[in-house]
């Protein structure tokens, strides 16, 4: 690819990724959204991160694929419809990662309950181990966002080891 055009593609993704932070800036500011608004800002970052988890160890593996569809599907209660448009457009949105992660599980951690921030990390443990093999990358990641939503360790590892037992 030319420079111009890598720097071009570069600034696009920044633009694309800056306004979807704004949007969901606004979702979250209080009562200036509507509430289906905010739901829908939580249900994108959520399924955002999920999907940064099944590509975090760089295999495309159906199976994690398939995992992040029925997570998400199953934890906002979506039909298959509403489930594809919404994974559609976490990957529309889905651009450095590394810059807006933080920015995604700041809005997570102020707006979600205690129960609900454990239940996220439990979907991302899920989709993780979904291949029966835990990637150094996907195990990072999951520790990183359960850090960054104030999970504790002890119940990042609670979580993980009632899903996956590591062999020894």
């Amino acid at each position: 690819m030319p420079t111009s055009r890598l720097r071009h593609s570069t600034r696009v993704s920044r633009v694309v990724l800056g306004s979807f932070i704004e949007r969901l800036e606004r979702a979250f500011a209080g009562g200036q959204e509507a509430p289906e608004t905010r739901e829908h800002a939580v249900r994108v970052a959520t399924a955002l991160l999920l999907i940064e988890v099944a590509r975090a160890d760089y295999e495309e593996a159906l199976i994690e694929d398939a995992a992040v569809f029925e997570l998400v599907k199953d934890f906002f209660s979506l039909s298959d419809d509403e489930t594809r448009r919404l994974i559609a457009e976490a990957r529309h949105h889905e651009a450095d990662h590394a810059a807006s992660l933080q920015e995604f599980t700041r809005r997570l951690h102020e707006h979600l309950s205690p129960a609900e921030k454990l239940k996220v990390v439990e979907m991302l443990w899920r989709v993780a181990l979904a291949d029966q093999k835990l990637d150094k990358h996907e195990d990072f990641l999951v520790r990183k966002v359960a850090d960054l939503l104030y999970v504790s360790h002890r119940d990042l590892i609670r979580i993980r080891n009632r899903l996956h037992t590591p062999e020894l």
